[in-house]
């Protein structure tokens, strides 16, 4: 079996096999097992999923990431784990890129980083704070690229994520009877006036923002009873760090105003936070190389600004003299990422791994 063919098969695997964050043991098994079987040095953790792989020697470290976690959806009436995100195939292209290197003569050590929990957006600080990166000088991710933003057989040498956050809070007034509302404080109006804060929150039109409503949760069955507390969440973006923190500080002010006036208490929290991606020259040049001498210039694409958020960029956030770049590969796909019916061109998993290797040769 050739390499190509194996990396379809690690694939299919994974694909058939989804396991949400912190969740991933078998995932983790498998991993363990597919380096047991190269012999290739590595190992697990014993409070959580994940697994650190490495191959070569040398005192240099350079390092390829591949998150392994699934979405948890509704698929077809059904609700299950779902890799909607493509992280099956991100684990495939790594894997592939270390069947190509390691019948080669290194010259440095190359770890693979297989972090769970991406979804969540900690997942990297686990693996941060067990020593996956100490000692690496650069860091390259991988990622599958939506349709708008690349076709299949191109490559981009750089992802440049926005930072992500959400608030989940809760409202506490007073039930009341439906023919009474003055008797009580209502926590629908103070939901409607959330609603239409958020999109008072305005920045400057060359910024690329956005905040709103993803989750409400208030009263029961009765129709004649006027709900006077209710949960709720918002789902917070930006595409650079300064901003989102303005955001969370006009959001903050905003809500006590609105506490205020509709004489309820509110209490929130901002939780799973995401940085925006900060993005090494070197590290992206050293991927736009490799990218020319593996699929040529024609198929090198341009940098990618896309609002989705991705903790790989936690890394260089909590370790700043690290390089890091995360590429991202063109595959047709389509439906959109965390679709339940994502679906892509098995194609580009040889092209990501074939790139992937020669941007660790190359580092």
């Amino acid at each position: 079996m050739d390499i190509k063919q194996r990396i379809e098969e690690y694939f299919n695997h994974f694909h058939a096999n989804p396991e949400v964050s912190w969740k991933e043991f078998e995932t983790t098994n498998k991993l363990k097992e597919i380096m047991e079987t190269l012999e290739v040095k590595h190992h697990a953790f014993d409070d959580v999923t994940g697994l650190v792989a490495e191959i070569g020697e040398g005192e240099k470290i350079v390092a390829v990431r591949a998150d392994i976690d699934a979405l948890w959806q509704e698929v077809d009436g059904i609700e299950q784990a779902n890799h909607s995100c493509g992280h099956d195939a991100n684990m495939a292209m790594v894997l592939g890129a270390l069947l190509y290197l390691k019948e080669e003569t290194l010259t440095k050590r190359v770890r693979f980083i297989f972090q769970p929990a991406e979804e969540q957006g900690n997942g990297s600080l686990s693996m941060i704070e067990r020593g996956a990166v100490e000692g690496v000088s650069h860091l390259f991710g991988v990622h599958l690229r939506p349709a708008e933003e690349l076709p299949l057989g191109k490559v981009s040498p750089a992802l440049y994520h926005g930072s992500g956050i959400f608030l989940r809070g809760k409202i506490i007034g007073e039930d009341a009877h439906g023919a009474r509302p003055q008797q009580g404080r209502n926590a629908m109006d103070v939901i409607a006036a959330i609603h239409q804060f958020v999109k008072t929150v305005y920045f400057s039109p060359f910024e690329s923002y956005s905040a709103k409503l993803t989750n409400v949760r208030m009263g029961g069955d009765s129709l004649n009873i006027i709900p006077g507390s209710a949960a709720f969440a918002l789902d917070v973006r930006s595409q650079s760090n300064s901003v989102m923190e303005e955001m969370k500080s006009r959001i903050d002010e905003g809500f006590a105003h609105i506490a205020n006036l509709y004489n309820v208490e509110m209490d929130w929290e901002w939780t799973d936070f995401t940085p925006a991606a900060e993005v090494s020259a070197e590290a992206m040049d050293i991927a736009k190389t490799a990218i020319r001498n593996i699929i040529g210039e024609e198929n090198t694409a341009e940098p990618l600004h896309t609002p989705g958020a991705d903790d790989f960029h936690f890394y260089t956030i909590e370790n700043p003299g690290l390089k890091a770049a995360m590429i991202g590969i063109g595959a047709d796909l389509t439906h959109g990422l965390h679709h339940p019916d994502m679906a892509f061109d098995q194609e580009a998993l040889d092209i990501g791994a074939r790139v992937l290797a020669e941007i660790v040769r190359n580092a």
